[in-house]
């Protein structure tokens, strides 16, 4: 019988990973995991898997390590940062508040909001500046106009260490993020291709968005995305530096503090369920 990896499902308004403490079990190949094991039906379905390791800067806590259901690996994911926070301190890895989380985007700062019984509840994670137009990810084009499918979808790039593309559409709830997002991912415009953000004002400093996520597809959530998407929000006159940005899986509240130009993500993180699967 194959050796067993022990794992917790968990998610962060929606958005769902497979996490693994590798302090206690070596991945010898993260990629092929996360798509095995993310597959519906025949895994145990997610987004993506996320690796939770030792720090190796010096300075952080923890590290955590993200590759999507297709076996690329991320920069970032918000969400799961908000999830890591909740794995360590609920199963005792640390009494910390706030902890230090690398990442391949920088360190991320986690403050812990707990319930009654002292478990993570919520999660505010200092998610650092957003970046315009970073030449690397992002290829100049007119007014910030992209085409897919004889569509033209114009928009505002941001970069929350990981590329991001917020275009604002009149009618969310019927537009195709699946033919439209897959596309755009994709365009010559974006190098190491895109997530993608869909986004429409509803209501005072509240705005709907749905997401086409690089390596993923449709997900219920984004945090990254979120950040991005309060940024164009306040850039385009549309919200104030606060926002809720209301997503399928749930909302998240996004603060872009004027003082140190930070993005500040508060958002859920819970288990769905924890169990064990066969090492690869």
């Amino acid at each position: 019988m194959r050796d067993s990896i022990k794992f917790t499902k968990m998610h962060g308004a929606g958005n769902d990973y497979i996490y693994v403490n590798t302090l206690l079990y070596n991945i010898e190949d993260p990629a092929q995991a996360a798509i095995e094991w993310s597959k519906p039906h025949f895994g145990v379905g997610s987004d993506g898997l996320i690796l939770i390791g030792e720090a190796t800067d010096g300075e952080s806590d923890f590290s955590m390590r993200i590759f999507n259901n297709d076996g690329s690996e991320a920069m970032m994911c918000g969400n799961g940062t908000r999830c890591v926070a909740k794995f360590v301190h609920d199963k005792g890895l640390t009494s910390k508040n706030p902890i230090l989380l690398q990442t391949l985007s920088g360190q991320k700062v986690l403050h812990l909001h707990l319930d009654n019984e002292g478990l993570v509840e919520s999660v505010t994670v200092d998610m650092g500046e957003p970046m315009l137009r970073q030449p690397e990810q992002y290829i100049d084009q007119t007014d910030d106009t992209v085409k897919a499918d004889f569509r033209s979808f114009r928009g505002t790039f941001v970069s929350m260490g990981n590329p991001h593309f917020v275009t604002f559409v009149d009618d969310i709830d019927n537009i195709d993020i699946e033919k439209y997002g897959k596309v755009l991912e994709h365009h010559e415009a974006f190098p190491q291709r895109c997530n993608i953000e869909f986004a429409q004002l509803v209501g005072t400093n509240a705005v709907r968005t749905r997401v086409w996520e690089r390596g993923s597809g449709i997900t219920m959530a984004c945090g990254t995305g979120a950040c991005a998407t309060a940024v164009a929000s306040f850039l385009t006159g549309r919200a104030d530096r606060q926002v809720d940005i209301i997503m399928d899986g749930g909302t998240l509240h996004i603060e872009w503090r004027e003082d140190d130009n930070h993005i500040y993500m508060t958002g859920p993180a819970a288990i769905s369920f924890e169990g064990e699967i066969a090492k690869l």
